[in-house]
């Protein structure tokens, strides 16, 4: 097995704008393995509310370089453990197993869902992010807008905005990315018509989600607060919903196993996504069919994706059924 890598720059189509910040680009490490004919890729990018430094990353994989090429072709489930014997961070591991699972499924000749009996008949539709802005503003990209789900963020609560939202009778979520107060929560949950927004994610900063009561009509989804298999028990008694992110939990192999033990714990499941070209969009895609919500628009944001694979059109998720994760390469 060989292995290379490549820093890419992702170009917004407009200024994305959070309560962390605004972005006009990400740039993305792409990570191919190769063995014989087939190629698999996978990606992570430089966010910085989690201090991703891909010069890092880069240095570990120059480090460990042939130890990976010295592998020889096993289940995917063995390579992750492999890997785990590495202390990776999580966002460098999730390109190396997606990679992997993108060339193991080439070299079998058999996509993700095969491999993993995955339903993919009906699959939940994706959102798309309307950007901080003014409330008028979001509204007009909402009614002009194709898609039919839509994750709004927000800086700070504004109540007469919440009203001009659940007035408009759509799919709507909010994402604060912990921008409420322990105040707007609990006015949040105290109130009845809360309950027609989708979701309500990450209301707090990480570790501050005890003023949430998961019994209120708010479906809180944790995020940020809710980074790998060990959180969840955790949050139970608090969150209704969680978003898991490839990244975030470091792959397609752990983000099936903390799908399955959500699942036994009661929760709603959303797949989610960062900024990413459709290398990383193509893996999201895969387990949609495991989830009751997602979240899948990030190469949708961009301007310059230079992959083709699974992906999203209007909200539909369409998967290519290609083997593996079904991801090319796109001459630009």
């Amino acid at each position: 097995m060989r292995i290379s890598w490549e820093i890419k720059e992702l170009k917004l189509k407009e200024t994305f704008s959070i309560a962390y910040g605004n972005y006009d680009k990400r740039e993305a490490l792409l990570v191919e393995l190769s063995y014989l004919n087939c190629k698999g890729y996978g990606e992570c990018v430089a966010i910085d509310y989690y201090q991703i430094d891909l010069k890092k990353f880069i240095a570990r994989l120059k480090e460990i370089k042939t130890l990976l090429e010295n592998q020889t072709i096993i289940h995917p489930s063995e390579f992750f453990t492999f890997l785990s014997t590495m202390n990776l961070h999580s966002f460098l591991l999730s390109a190396l197993d997606c990679a992997y699972w993108d060339l193991f499924g080439k070299l079998e000749n058999k996509s993700f869902i095969e491999l993993n009996t995955i339903p993919s008949d009906h699959l939940v539709e994706s959102s798309i992010t309307i950007s901080v802005a003014d409330i008028n503003d979001q509204i007009r990209k909402i009614e002009n807008s194709s898609w039919n789900r839509f994750k709004v963020k927000c800086k700070g609560l504004n109540h007469e905005n919440i009203e001009k939202l659940l007035r408009l009778n759509l799919h709507i979520a909010l994402d604060s990315n912990a921008s409420f107060t322990d105040q707007d929560c609990l006015w949040l949950q105290e109130n009845e018509m809360i309950a027609q927004f989708s979701y309500l994610e990450q209301p707090r900063p990480v570790g501050n989600y005890k003023i949430l009561n998961k019994e209120s009509p708010a479906n809180w989804m944790a995020d940020e607060d809710c980074q790998d298999f060990n959180s969840l028990e955790e949050l139970l008694p608090y969150y209704k919903s969680v978003n898991i992110k490839l990244m975030k939990c470091g792959g397609l192999t752990p983000a099936l196993e903390m799908i399955r033990k959500a699942k036994e714990l009661g929760y709603k499941v959303m797949i989610g996504c960062m900024t990413e070209s459709t290398v990383g969009i193509s893996a999201g895609c895969v387990l949609a069919g495991l989830t009751d919500f997602a979240d899948l628009d990030g190469a949708n944001l961009i301007s310059n994706d230079y992959a083709s694979g699974n992906y999203v059109e209007n909200g539909k998720i369409i998967l290519s059924g290609k083997p593996g994760l079904g991801i090319g390469l796109k001459e630009l």
